[in-house]
């Protein structure tokens, strides 16, 4: 493998952003890819937000159909070998009448916590009555996950007919690329497409975008949307996007266009002068947390928090918040002011109840989702240092362990001595293990550095033995839990088995 080929995940956090790490994509082929899910994951908590098992009756018949279409997707280059480049994806737009000029946009960008944000940004807009399209990345079980319109997956029915009415202009764009000498459409190109076609084809009012990776040359760039939103910026993707911060915010920074707003979570200093630099360049208003909004106050609520915000217009107190841990309460005041930017510049106050109600409809799978009772398991899918300190704190704040076993898989290309270090000071063991992702770090290499934290350590290198191990370990004593973290594949799989297993309602074994 090499390491130069792709550059790893970013998950949003929650650790959540892990854009290359598509299920059973190979960086070195592209043929022969594996998907290694295709089902929904079910409701396996009140606090599960998944994705719906069931489909819809009606549209069970074009699965084989939407299962074609992520098919011709993955035979095109893999979200590992991202291109710096946004003519061709431009190109394929303008074929189709530029479909992302038919509605408005907030464009979502960061290290750790966009995708949560954007979430979070969708289902305020939602309560307002607006018909809202949503584009993420990655999915955990289901392509459809990454275009959600009106707040549900497009149906499989809608996804393939999307795929037949642009694939005719995708394939003059592949041709026009190839006999350039350059690579056809990327998966996440033809999938850009794809989600703006299906945005105008609905029609939404207003789309969510949330960046595949870095910003300025990240194929959702050329739409202009009218609030560019910053999660907080750190390293990661350091061989694609930059080897330090100021580097990684300059190109993030790429997402700001002429008049449009910014709002922008803490970051560090030399982030916050490019992305000031930048929004002066465009006269582009900025506001940022600390300065322009801010979380005044979080506490631990039944299935979530209780949150007090003060937005860029008025101060909102006492929001419940189904989401756990402190990072998420800085994403809600910053989904929250993007919002306020986006329907009144910043000036008018949003309504009480239709904010209340956008947010405690907000959900975040994969992000601190307890997918197991009897013994609880927590899945997680943090996946840099960042993310990992970010979840170690709300672990500490929102359960009440008296111990925790983490089971941890983490791709070969990513920080793993520093995800351990941020992990260790809540752990009482670690179980490595791996997935089954052609990146994945071998259990036993990850064994030696679980090691050297001084924490307790195993290796089971097979998945469903590692949790169960985990499991086992927690239902002998009073108040342990277990923790799966470290890579969105190790997540995916882990909620197979718990869509299968029952977790929920069952037992340990």
């Amino acid at each position: 493998m090499s390491d130069d080929r792709f550059d790893g995940n970013g998950f949003d956090g929650n650790g959540f952003d892990e854009n290359d790490e598509l299920y059973g994509i190979d960086p070195d082929r592209e043929d022969e890819p594996r998907d290694l899910g295709a089902e929904g994951v079910g409701d396996l908590s009140p606090f599960a937000g998944a994705v719906p098992d069931e489909l819809d009756e009606d549209d069970a018949e074009f699965q084989p159909l939407a299962d074609a279409v992520f098919g011709q997707l993955l035979e095109r280059l893999g979200e590992g070998q991202p291109q710096p480049r946004l003519e061709p994806t431009r190109r394929a737009v303008e074929l189709l009448g530029d479909p992302h000029r038919a509605y408005p946009i907030i464009h979502v960008t960061g290290t750790n916590g966009k995708t949560s944000t954007s979430r979070i940004i969708e289902s305020i807009l939602r309560a307002y009555g607006l018909r809202t399209g949503l584009m993420t990345s990655p999915h955990l079980r289901r392509v459809n996950e990454r275009i959600v319109i009106d707040g549900r997956p497009i149906s499989n029915r809608s996804l393939a007919a999307t795929w037949d009415d642009i694939e005719p202009y995708v394939r003059l764009v592949d041709v026009d690329l190839q006999a350039a000498g350059e690579p056809r459409l990327t998966y996440f190109e033809a999938l850009t497409v794809l989600a703006f076609a299906a945005f105008a084809d609905a029609p939404v009012d207003v789309a969510v975008i949330e960046v595949g990776l870095g910003g300025e040359w990240d194929s959702t760039n050329v739409a202009d949307g009218q609030v560019a939103v910053f999660a907080p910026i750190d390293l990661d993707h350091t061989q694609r996007l930059g080897s330090t911060i100021e580097a990684i915010a300059r190109t993030k920074s790429g997402i700001i266009k002429p008049a449009a707003r910014v709002v922008s979570a803490v970051q560090r200093p030399e982030a916050e002068a490019v992305l000031r630099a930048a929004a002066e360049h465009n006269e582009a208003p900025i506001a940022i947390e600390g300065e322009g909004f801010a979380v005044e106050s979080s506490a631990i609520a039944v299935g979530g928090q209780l949150i007090s915000v003060r937005g860029l217009a008025e101060t909102y107190r006492d929001l419940f918040l189904p989401l756990f841990g402190e990072h998420q309460a800085h994403n809600a005041a910053l989904a929250i002011a993007a919002v306020e930017s986006f329907l009144g510049d910043g000036t008018q106050p949003l309504v009480g109840d239709l904010l209340a109600e956008g947010l405690g409809g907000a959900t975040s799978p994969g992000r601190l989702q307890i997918v197991g009772t009897e013994p609880t398991v927590i899945v997680d899918a943090a996946h840099n240092p960042h993310g990992a300190a970010a979840l170690a704190s709300a672990i500490s704040t929102a359960f009440g362990f008296s111990e925790l076993a983490i089971v941890v898989g983490v791709l070969a290309d990513k920080d793993a001595a520093g995800i351990l270090t941020a992990l260790a000071g809540i752990a009482s063991r670690f179980i490595v293990t791996q997935s089954t992702d052609e990146r994945a770090l071998p259990a036993a290499d990850l064994a030696r550095v679980a090691t050297a934290t001084g924490v307790d350590t195993v290796s089971v290198p097979a998945l469903a033995d590692a949790v169960a191990a985990a499991r086992s370990w927690a239902a002998e004593g009073e108040g342990r839990g277990v923790l799966v973290t470290g890579s969105i594949t190790l997540i995916g799989a882990v909620l197979d088995l718990a869509a299968a297993d029952g977790w929920a309602v069952g037992s340990a074994t």
